[in-house]
C-alpha cells in the first residue's frame, strides 16, 4: 500500500474524530467559528466542523464560593479583620455574557465586597459588628446582586464567617468580660452572705425570745413556789418574816451546793463559815421586824398629826376711791 494512502487515511482519521467532542454535565462550552462566537453547546456528545469550529473555552454552571478577607476599621476606630464568604454561580441563560463580558469575575466580585463592606462596618461599633454581621452580609449580598446579575452571575449567598479583631482587643474584651463575670459573682456571694447574716440574727432574736421566755416562766415558777412555801410555813406557826428568812437562807445554801458541785470551778467565798448562815438569818429577822415597826409608827403618827394653822390671814380690802383710806391702810385727814 501506497505510504501516501496510509497519510491520507490517517489524517482523515483524526479530522473525524476531531469533529466530536464532549461537554461534562452542569458545564457549557463556547464554540467560535473563525474566531466569532458561534454557538453554545451543553452536557453530552456535541459536533463541530474540525479546523473551522474551536472551544474557545468552558463555564462551570456549579455553585462556586469565593472568601474575601477584608480589613477596615469600625467607628470606635477598631481595626478588624472580617472573612466574607460569596456563594455564586453562572446563569444557565447568560453563559455568553458571564463569558465573554468579565475577564476575572472574581477579582470583580472581590472588588464589590471590600467597597459594601468598607462603606458598611465604619458606621457600627465593635460591637454591634458582631450583633449585625448579618446586616452587613446582607447589604453585600444585594449591591453584589445588582451589579453581577448584569454579568450573567446569579450570588447565592453571603456570609460574614469571621470577625477578628486586633489580639489586644480581644484580650481587653476578655479582660471586661472576666470582670464582669467577677462582678456578678461578688453580687451573688454578698447576697449569699446577706442572707446567712440575716437568718443567723433571725435565730439569735429567736433564740433570745425562748430565753427570755424560759427566764421568765422559771422566775414564775420560783415566786409561786415561794408563796406556797410561806403559807406551809404559816400554817405551822411561822410567820411571815421568818419564812422569807428561812427561804433566802435555803437558797443561799442551794448556791453554794450547786457551786460546791462543779469540780472545775475556782470560785471562792470568803468569809464563809456555818455561823455566817446563823449571823445572816438573825440579821435578815431583825431587819424585817425593825422595817414593820417603823412602817407602823409612820402610819400612827400621820393618823395623829392635825393640820397645822399658819397663822396668815389676809387684811386686803379692794381700794374705793370714796373711802378715804390709803389703799396701804392709812386715812387721810383733811387739814
Amino acid at each position: 500500500m501506497d505510504i501516501t494512502l496510509i497519510i491520507v487515511l490517517v489524517l482523515g482519521l483524526f479530522i473525524f474524530l476531531s469533529s466530536f467532542f464532549t461537554v461534562k454535565q452542569q458545564t457549557s462550552a463556547i464554540v467560535e467559528r473563525f474566531g466569532r462566537f458561534h454557538s453554545i453547546r451543553h452536557s453530552g456528545l456535541q459536533l463541530k466542523i474540525p479546523i473551522i469550529d474551536k472551544i474557545a473555552g468552558k463555564i462551570n454552571l456549579k455553585i462556586t464560593q469565593l472568601d474575601v478577607i477584608i480589613e477596615t476599621k469600625t467607628k470606635d476606630n477598631v481595626f478588624v479583620k472580617l472573612k466574607v464568604s460569596v456563594q455564586f454561580m453562572v446563569i444557565k441563560d447568560k453563559v455568553y455574557d458571564a463569558f465573554y463580558r468579565l475577564e476575572y469575575p472574581h477579582d470583580q466580585i472581590t472588588a464589590y465586597v471590600f467597597d459594601v463592606v468598607r462603606a458598611e462596618v465604619p458606621k457600627l461599633k465593635l460591637d454591634d459588628v458582631f450583633e449585625r454581621k448579618d446586616d452587613i452580609a446582607i447589604a453585600v449580598k444585594r449591591e453584589l446582586n445588582e451589579a453581577m446579575t448584569t454579568y450573567g452571575y446569579d450570588i447565592i449567598n453571603t456570609l460574614v464567617t469571621d470577625i477578628d479583631p486586633d489580639i489586644q482587643v480581644k484580650n481587653a474584651m476578655n479582660r471586661i468580660n472576666a470582670a464582669d463575670r467577677e462582678k456578678t459573682a461578688a453580687e451573688f456571694e454578698a447576697e449569699s452572705s446577706r442572707i446567712r447574716i440575716v437568718a443567723k440574727a433571725k435565730a439569735e432574736a429567736e433564740s433570745k425570745r425562748l430565753q427570755g421566755q424560759g427566764i421568765a416562766d422559771q422566775r414564775r415558777e420560783i415566786a409561786r413556789g415561794l408563796v406556797e412555801s410561806v403559807e406551809v410555813l404559816n400554817n405551822v406557826g411561822i410567820n411571815s418574816q421568818e419564812a422569807s428568812a428561812l427561804i433566802v437562807v435555803t437558797q443561799h445554801y442551794d448556791t453554794l451546793q450547786a457551786i460546791g458541785a462543779d469540780a472545775n470551778s475556782n470560785l471562792i467565798l470568803l468569809p464563809n463559815s456555818p455561823q455566817a448562815g446563823s449571823d445572816m438569818l438573825n440579821n435578815m429577822v431583825a431587819s424585817f421586824s425593825a422595817s414593820n415597826q417603823v412602817g407602823e409608827m409612820m402610819k400612827q403618827n400621820n393618823k395623829k398629826k392635825p393640820k397645822q394653822d399658819t397663822g396668815y390671814k389676809s387684811d386686803y380690802k379692794p381700794y374705793n376711791p370714796k373711802d378715804n383710806q390709803d389703799p396701804y391702810g392709812e386715812t387721810e385727814t383733811e387739814e
